[in-house]
């Protein structure tokens, strides 16, 4: 028995030494994984498990029907659908455009502290609540605001613009305005990251600036694009504050249109357009994960000392 004891007790202690740091890794993120779990995935689940339910007066009744999905692709709520596409692709387009400079600046022209203190003020806006952060574009964008004012100051205008309020241009400033600095982050982390090595290889080799930029620089951005685009997408694809604030009554993108239906009670139709969206933003992540290595975008994040 002793004999047999001496030989086990070692390996207890390889097992402790060998597997005891994964046991508490595992550990440590039993708690975060379960608070995903029960506060993203499982009201996610329901969600979609409801989208195939039937409505029964003010509530809802276990079935499997498509009646839900058919009213959303055969009805008006099809061109909500497109009109959000259409909406989310330019807002998407028009910040990329914003971002990528501020990004590109921040990475690679400017000292990493200046850095941080810019990226730390980009965040400021979210200490305020968003839906008084987008009703502060009624009061700049109305008749009487700042900007008419200074467009008639400058001779722009005799008289106030009116498009600039409940209209396309107000709900693109305002979903530009509420996701274009999320798109910020994304793309300085892909940028800090390339390797300084094969920019200055291009300029040895004699490539003239804007030959670097497309030919180095751009595609090795390109995660951080994709990563973006999916952060300027995915949020104007289902924003419904911007749109009744901003767009005026009758103005309708996915986000309201969800919204509306709760309204009316109507909880299998808001549970199938919401799934639509999800399944949307799933395939991005999707084509994200499949394209890209997710390295190229968190190793500028994982290698920085702060």
């Amino acid at each position: 028995m002793s004999g047999l004891r001496r030989e086990v007790v070692p390996d207890i202690g390889a097992f402790v030494r060998t597997r005891g740091p994964a046991v508490g890794r595992g550990a440590l993120l039993a708690l975060p994984l379960a608070f995903v779990a029960g506060a993203l995935l499982v009201p996610l689940g329901l969600m979609f498990v409801w989208s195939f339910w039937e409505r029964a007066g003010f509530w809802i009744r276990p079935a499997f029907t498509l009646a839900s999905y058919a009213e959303f692709f055969a009805g008006p709520r099809l061109s909500v659908l497109e009109r959000s596409l259409v909406v989310a692709a330019g807002v998407t387009v028009l910040g990329l455009v914003l971002a990528y400079p501020i990004a590109y600046f921040l990475a690679l022209r400017v000292r990493r502290d200046l850095a941080r203190n810019v990226l730390l003020l980009f965040t400021v806006p979210f200490l305020v609540n968003y839906i008084i952060r987008t009703f502060s574009w009624v009061y700049l964008l109305s008749r009487t605001g700042p900007v008419n004012r200074a467009l008639i100051a400058a001779g722009v205008t005799e008289r106030p613009v009116d498009w600039l309020l409940f209209s396309d241009f107000a709900v693109f400033v305002g979903l530009i305005g509420s996701y274009m600095p999320f798109m910020i982050y994304p793309l300085w982390a892909a940028l800090g990251g390339l390797d300084r090595r094969l920019v200055e290889a291009s300029w040895l080799l004699g490539a003239r600036p804007r030959v670097t930029f497309l030919r180095v620089t751009l595609p090795l951005s390109m995660p951080g694009v994709f990563a973006a685009v999916i952060f300027g997408f995915v949020g104007a694809f289902g924003d419904s504050a911007v749109p009744i604030i901003l767009g005026g009554v009758g103005y309708q993108l996915m986000g309201n249109t969800i919204t509306s239906a709760l309204d009316v009670l109507n909880y299998p139709l808001a549970a199938a357009m919401s799934s639509v969206v999800v399944a949307t933003m799933l395939a991005f992540l999707l084509v994200w994960y499949l394209a890209f290595d997710l390295r190229a975008v968190l190793g500028k994040i994982a290698q920085w000392r702060f």
